[in-house]
């Protein structure tokens, strides 16, 4: 029998409704836990908020720094991209929500965690994975594949009867997930595939029209992998990724609008804002690219679509990320020195890049007179690669 539950609480419509719905079905307490990821919202009004819908016990932890450092930062080192474009903003937030979640229900004693989670989406793996990963006994609540509610107007149309309020509305009933690496959209006319979104529904980045007219050039300092400072000036991770979310959303930089793969199957669109994700992602490889060898460059770039996979679906604390982890922050020791990059319009373009530890020998690479490399080398090399074309061709006669 489940007596204590704790509930991954936003302040959401979900989540909201989920406290009223538990305690109905369930006749449990509900303690609420909030993580404090670089939302932007004021946290107290949520903690309130979550007592006055009914919970016993509201727990709101920063987790801002940890987040940047020991997850965002992690996954930035691996070059992390799902389907080409999205940065994982979502995906890398939960399994520390749900790490932190099964800390207060060991804490609690309680019988079980629950999330607002939809049946049909992928965050309901990521926490639940999570779950029993840590904590392999631990009692699973998921409200949405339980509850008579099939939508998000009869999760509004409950929340009003019940006098829950909620920032969701008919007219704007999209799904916003914000933190300190982007803010994500789902839900409502975001639906079509074929339809713009509306040009209000933004918060981080600032229309292309509404950018400087000037280009703004910023130098962002790496060591081991990882950024540490901005025009020389040394700042946290969260402060830093903070500040570059400001700097790059002024000139429009990290929208996008794809039609993903979820992992249950589905096709799915979503529109997002990375700004400071997307300058770092540039920013380290131009960094990577004068400091790695080329084949543990290649290397790297062959696993990153897998290690993106694995966190996209929620095996962050599964031993095949843990073990490719490893092994990224090997090769990234190397990754350190300096990017200049140009902001303009949108575009996040490497204008320079610097290292103590550079491969780059500017003397074999030059176009102009040198005594470093002979040219007459090359003829060897490119004969003995070719040994293998010209022996297919002479013994099975295969044409173009």
């Amino acid at each position: 029998m489940v007596k204590k539950i704790v509930l991954a609480y936003s302040g959401g419509l979900d989540t909201s409704v989920a406290i009223e719905w538990l305690k109905e079905t369930y006749h449990a307490e509900v303690i609420a836990f909030c993580a404090d990821l670089g939302q932007g919202e004021d946290l107290k009004k949520v903690r309130q908020k979550a007592l006055k819908t009914g919970a016993s016990r509201v727990y709101v932890e920063d987790l801002r720094e940890e987040f940047v450092k020991h997850y965002i930062f992690p996954m930035l080192r691996g070059n992390a991209v799902y389907e080409s474009f999205y940065l994982l903003g979502t995906s890398i937030a939960r399994p520390l929500i749900a790490k932190k979640q099964i800390e207060i229900a060991l804490k609690e004693k309680a019988d079980a965690v629950a999330h607002g989670s939809t049946g049909k989406g992928n965050d309901q793996i990521r926490f639940e994975l999570t779950y029993y990963a840590l904590k392999p006994d631990i009692k699973v609540i998921a409200p949405w594949r339980e509850w008579s509610f099939d939508s998000r107007e009869s999760l509004i149309d409950y929340s009003e009867k019940h006098g829950i309020p909620v920032a969701a509305t008919r007219a704007k009933p999209f799904s916003t997930d914000r933190n300190l690496l982007h803010i994500s959209y789902e839900g409502g006319i975001l639906e079509d595939p074929w339809a713009e979104p509306p040009s209000d529904m933004y918060t981080m980045i600032s229309p292309l029209e509404q950018t400087p007219d000037k280009a703004e050039y910023i130098e962002i300092a790496f060591e081991g992998g990882d950024p540490v400072s901005i025009n020389g000036k040394k700042m946290t991770p969260a402060k830093l990724l903070q500040k570059l979310n400001v700097t790059g959303g002024r000139h429009g930089i990290g929208r996008v609008d794809i039609v993903e793969n979820r992992y249950v199957g589905i096709k799915s669109r979503g529109v997002y804002e990375t700004p400071g994700g997307t300058i770092l992602h540039i920013a380290r490889r131009a960094v990577q690219s004068i400091t790695l060898d080329r084949e543990v460059t290649h290397l790297q770039d062959s696993l990153m679509p897998k290690y993106a996979e694995l966190v996209y679906y929620g095996y962050w604390f599964a031993p095949e990320r843990i073990v490719l982890q490893k092994m990224i922050d090997d090769i990234q020791k190397d990754v350190t020195g300096t990017a200049r990059m140009k902001l303009y319009k949108g575009n996040c373009l490497t204008v320079g890049r610097k290292s103590p530890r550079s491969l780059y020998n500017p003397k074999l690479a030059t176009f102009e007179a040198e005594s470093v490399y002979n040219q007459k080398d090359a003829e060897g090399f490119i004969k003995l690669n070719a040994l293998r074309l010209k022996a297919n061709k002479s013994l099975r006669g295969r044409n173009v």
